[in-house]
Order: C-alpha cells, then sequence, then structure tokens
C-alpha cells in the first residue's frame, strides 16, 4: 500500500480538521470527503482496512506507515484525535459513501464533548454501515526485563556521565575506559532490533535539572541509531558513540552562571558560550593528548557548530569540508536540543516540528542527505513511546 498508506491518514486528518472548522455539508467538508473516498475505496476492492495506533504511530493492515516531514503534522493531529477519544483501531470493512463519513464525523463531535468519549463513539456508530473501532490498549513489550535493562542502561549512562564531566571539571583525568563501557553497551541494545526503538524511546525522558548529563547520552544513542541506520560497522558506531558523548566537553570550561542563566546571554556571555568547541579540543589534548580517540573526539567536538556551510561557529578560515562524524553529531544535536526543556529555553518542541526545522535548514546548516536518512529513521523508531516507563 506503501504511498496510498499515508495519503489515508493524511486525508482523514483533512476531513477531521475541515468538519471542526464548518457544517459537514458545507462543500469544503464535501470536497474534502470526496477526496477521502477517492482514495480509500480503491484500496477496498479486496480487503478490509484496519488503521491502527501503536504506541506513537499508525499500522495499516499490519504494516507501519512511513511518511516524509511535510506530512507530520496531520499524522500529529489524527494520533491526538485517537488518543483523545481512546480509539485504538478503525476497521473499514466494505466502501464507503459521504453519508457514512458524516455521519462518523457527527458521533466524533459527539464523542469528544463526552466524559466517555470512546463509549460515546461506540454507541454512536452502532448504526453506521462497515465502520467499526476498537479501544486503545498500551502494547506490552516483548519481556519486561529488556524494558529493565534499557532503564538501567540509559540511567547508569546519565550517571556516568554527571561523574566524568563533573571530575573534568574539577581538573582530573577523562575517563574514556569508563566512557567506552557506556558506549559499548548502547551499541550492543541499538544492533539488536527489539531494543533499538525503546532505546530511542529513552532519549525523550528529559530532565530539566541535568539536561547537560541527559543531552550527552541522548545525542550519543541517536548518533550510534544513525550511524547503525547508515551500515556503520560496530567499529564505527563505537567512534561516533563516544564522539558524541563528549561533543559539549568543553562546556565544562564555561562558568556556570553562563550555563544556567535561563535569560538570553549578552553579548559578551555568547561569546564566551561560543569558545566552547575550541575549549572542547584543547580539554581532549591536554588530557588524553594525541591518539585516534582523541582525534575521533575533538574533530566533532570543534565541528559540531560550524553548520555546512561554515556560517556557525568558531569560524574557520579554509574552506573545509565537514567530517561525516559532525555532520552527523550535528543534526543529533539539534535534534534533541530542541525537544528538550532547557535552562534558557523552558519550551520543547514536539519531534514534527523539529524536523520540520531542520528541514529549513538542509543544504545551509546541516547535510541534506543525511538529514533525509535521520528523518526515515525517527519515522521508523518514533520517540515518545516510554515516557511512561
Amino acid at each position: 500500500m506503501g504511498e496510498r498508506a499515508k495519503d489515508v491518514v493524511n486525508c482523514m486528518a483533512i476531513v477531521i480538521k475541515t468538519a471542526q472548522l464548518h457544517h459537514v455539508n458545507n462543500i469544503a467538508v464535501v470536497n474534502a470527503i470526496h477526496k477521502f473516498l477517492e482514495i480509500l475505496n480503491p484500496l477496498l476492492s479486496s480487503e478490509k482496512i484496519t488503521l491502527q495506533l501503536i504506541e506513537e504511530f499508525f499500522n495499516l493492515n499490519g504494516s507501519r506507515i512511513r511518511y516524509s516531514v511535510e506530512y507530520s503534522s496531520n499524522f500529529d493531529f489524527i494520533i491526538e484525535v485517537f488518543k483523545k477519544t481512546g480509539l485504538g483501531a478503525i476497521i473499514i470493512e466494505e466502501t464507503l459513501t459521504e453519508d457514512n463519513i458524516k455521519a462518523f464525523l457527527a458521533a466524533l463531535k459527539t464523542a469528544e464533548l463526552s466524559d466517555m468519549p470512546f463509549q460515546t463513539l461506540y454507541d454512536e456508530l452502532v448504526g453506521v454501515p462497515h465502520i467499526k473501532i476498537v479501544k486503545f490498549r498500551k502494547i506490552k513489550d516483548e519481556t519486561e526485563s529488556k524494558k529493565r535493562q534499557i532503564v538501567k542502561t540509559y540511567s547508569s549512562a546519565v550517571s556516568s556521565m554527571k561523574g566524568i564531566l563533573n571530575k573534568v571539571g574539577s581538573g582530573e583525568a577523562l575517563n574514556l575506559k569508563k566512557s567506552k563501557r557506556i558506549i559499548a553497551s548502547i551499541t550492543d541494545q541499538i544492533l539488536e532490533h527489539e531494543t533499538k526503538s525503546i532505546l530511542l524511546s529513552m532519549t525523550t525522558l528529559k530532565h530539566y535539572d541535568d539536561y547537560t548529563f541527559h543531552h550527552s547520552v541522548n545525542v550519543s544513542i541517536l548518533a550510534i541509531a544513525f550511524g547503525h541506520t547508515l551500515g556503520f560497522p560496530k567499529k564505527n558506531l563505537a567512534e561516533i558513540g563516544l564522539a558524541a558523548l563528549f561533543h559539549d566537553l568543553g562546556k565544562v570550561r564555561v562558568p556556570l552562571e553562563i550555563l544556567n542563566r535561563p535569560s538570553a546571554l549578552s553579548p559578551v556571555d555568547w561569546q564566551t558560550m561560543k569558545k566552547h568547541p575550541l575549549w572542547g579540543i584543547i580539554t581532549i589534548f591536554q588530557m588524553k593528548g594525541i591518539s585516534e580517540d582523541s582525534m575521533n573526539i575533538a574533530i566533532p567536538s570543534f565541528e559540531h557548530h560550524l553548520n555546512l556551510d561554515l556560517t556557525g561557529y568558531p569560524k574557520v578560515r579554509n574552506n573545509m569540508p565537514l567530517d561525516l562524524y559532525s555532520r552527523i553529531i550535528a543534526i543529533a544535536d539539534q535534534y534533541d536540543a530542541m525537544t528538550s526543556s532547557r535552562v534558557y529555553s523552558r519550551i520543547a518542541f514536539p519531534p514534527g516540528k523539529v524536523l520540520r526545522i531542520l528541514k529549513e535548514d538542509s543544504g545551509k546548516k546541516i547535510d541534506p542527505h543525511l538529514l533525509k536518512v535521520f528523518i526515515q529513521m525517527i519515522g521508523v523508531y518514533p520517540t515518545g513511546s516510554l515516557v511512561s516507563l
């Protein structure tokens, strides 16, 4: 079903959105219904259709619906409609008519005003032919033990990073051995397909007070998953994971009163903040010398704010291409930062909005080819499904 599957959800969203603004007999609503039926009914010629919400994504007849960023707003809207009404699935057994859709819209409107929305929707649809609904139920993961292990891995990684960065800030040596153990554990779980989506979901468990440490781990998880999606061998996954873990190492030299300031930074303080990529490579080389490990960490630490077109910071004289690890980490860094609540930005943007912002910067600040892969990865493993853990 491929392309048509996402069009079903997209057109359904347009119908419901339009019906929220106009009477069901308004020409705008009628036109939206006709467009929806033109896409839906041909799919019903050979089999019934089941549109099912599973955590934060849709399945159509058992296959996950993948969609590009321009569809994200309507997909987010339909997910919210399902959640508000307690809908788990809509089953359409035969071709529908305009009257069927209007009856569904009326039932949905009544349900949204009810204290028991799903039961109300169910009762209202009893007399509507060919449309059945199923209540939403959280799907249990394959084993609770895997969940617990992943939560333990994530929590341990954040705790370890807190200790490591605090020690570096006090002038102690960078503990790469301990850091590599963190990355090895994360990499192993990324490589196991069943746990990859769960571990990615952990990146949504943001903690405002410990943002720096969660952000370091989140960017590392995203970078490793990104590398895995690109087909990196395990050695390279470990390298990019370690580089991502320490991409903001230079911030240990930024005064806390600047890092933790809730208001906008002054021009002088902003100039200080923009030095952290340079301080990152200085810190790494001072503590670990010149080695393969230190170079793999230092380059992305220096480059991740440069931008693809080198309009970022720190300013460089040479028109040099950015390292692949740097381009990957830059995307992961911006994505996690914008989906997080931070000291200087209490508002966390939803993933769909962030992906749209990143797409606007594609080709200028970030690599367009890598962004396309990242968007596909986030679509396949949507974050937010384990916020309850």
